[in-house]
């Protein structure tokens, strides 16, 4: 695609499109670093046993509880040309950590460093997406955004494709630990193209010369959270859906884990399934979401993973098999990243800055990793009574289709709040 034909499909001016391709090409060598690593993710926490996973759930919600006011405090102190690429290095040393360990822990301790590996996966991807978003927000107006931050999704889909093929087409051949270490050298890359990009974003001009900024304190979120009827909303729509997530994630563990024997098998199934994810995703933004959302409203799109979810577990209640799962997995994993979460984002556009920074922290971690932490323990706690996948697809129903009303909700409230 010409440099031409990418300004007429996203309406981009001359001066925004060097800045606009460089933050793409940022997205895409995050997310394909992580999308290396997502399958390995999987095929650990499988590897220490599919009852243990909750457990696993709950360590990840206490780590994310004890990081985010030390994250935050950080930010507020340091520079940002200096913080940015200074946590993506850090990733980068942890990578280079596991890798090592990965050659010289002993067989006896594979599925403790398999359990650590999970946890670390799951807090580094949710801080490395959230933080790139804050450096795009402050180097991007209101209205270069709504242009220009559909190309630059793209960018990060197309990395999360080549990502999970690496992992699907190598995994056998590499060894796991060797994919860490061709990980860690994207996420070189990234901090490289976020120290280049800090010169050219319009908006990062102040911290360019050493300036810091002050997002408050993390706990300051909850108040304005609890106080607020438009952000309890938004984080009971977030809740329900890492509710219903984590069921289906429990439900695939469990079909996986009796359906493939070996080790790379499991972790080249969640590799296709991220593949084809992300190219349907990719498709999606490109020629639908923002048609659909202008055509359907943001509380029409809000809309369409629920009624997605729930047509989704009535099928795995008649055939939880590895089929069904699949085609269920990427359909509703496309139609989040492509049309739900952008419609989720704009919910923003009308609330305070201080509320964009520090409720919006809270909800995308407090809220989601709650609503992990009680969909893993209700899918345990169903298992121990005897219900069987079927029975616990049906159960994942109802919350879904609370979840849909809350879409439709939001949609109205933001029309109404934003008119005010």
């Amino acid at each position: 695609m010409t440099a031409s034909a990418i300004k007429r499909l996203f309406n981009i001016e001359d001066r925004e499109l060097g800045p606009a391709l460089l933050s793409g090409l940022l997205f895409f060598l995050i997310l394909c670093g992580y999308y290396i690593l997502r399958p390995l993710r999987e095929e650990m926490g499988l590897n220490g046993g599919v009852r243990n996973l909750p457990w696993l759930y709950l360590a990840n919600l206490g780590i994310m509880l004890a990081l985010a006011p030390v994250f935050g405090a950080v930010a507020t102190r340091w520079a940002r040309r200096t913080f940015v690429p200074a946590v993506y290095l850090f990733f980068m040393t942890n990578m280079l950590m596991f890798f090592v360990a990965m050659k010289v822990v002993p067989d006896s301790g594979e599925v403790m460093l398999g359990r650590v590996f999970y946890v670390w996966v799951s807090v580094y991807n949710m801080w490395a997406v959230s933080l790139f978003w804050a450096f795009m927000a402050d180097g991007f107006g209101l209205e270069s955004s709504k242009r220009l931050f559909g190309l630059i999704a793209v960018g990060g889909s197309l990395g999360a494709v080549l990502g999970s093929s690496i992992t699907s087409l190598f995994v056998e051949a590499a060894g796991r630990s060797n994919l860490i270490l061709v990980s860690a050298v994207f996420m070189l890359a990234a901090a490289m193209v976020i120290i280049r990009l800090g010169r050219r974003l319009p908006g990062t001009a102040a911290t360019r010369h050493g300036e810091t900024t002050d997002r408050g304190h993390f706990w300051s979120g909850m108040s304005d959270f609890l106080r607020s009827p438009y952000l309890l909303a938004i984080g009971a729509y977030l809740f329900l859906f890492s509710l219903s997530s984590t069921f289906l994630y429990f439900e695939q563990a469990e079909i996986v884990d009796a359906a493939v024997s070996t080790r790379e098998a499991k972790a080249r199934i969640f590799a296709n399934i991220d593949v084809w994810v992300n190219v349907l995703t990719f498709f999606i933004q490109i020629f639908l979401t923002g048609r659909l959302i202008s055509r359907l409203g943001v509380g029409g799109v809000l809309l369409i993973l629920p009624a997605l979810t729930v047509v989704g577990f009535l099928g795995l209640s008649i055939a939880p098999v590895l089929p069904v799962l699949v085609a269920f997995q990427i359909m509703r994993r496309a139609a989040n990243y492509a049309l739900s979460r952008p419609a989720r984002e704009t919910l923003f556009t009308i609330v305070s800055r201080d509320q964009k920074y520090k409720a919006k922290s809270f909800i995308d971690t407090f809220v989601y990793r709650g609503g992990d932490m009680l969909g893993a323990s209700a899918f345990a706690a169903l298992g121990s009574l005897g219900m069987g996948l079927s029975g616990i697809a049906l159960v994942a129903v109802p919350p879904a289709l609370l979840w849909g009303v809350f879409g439709v909700f939001l949609g109205k409230k933001q029309i109404q709040q934003g008119e005010k």
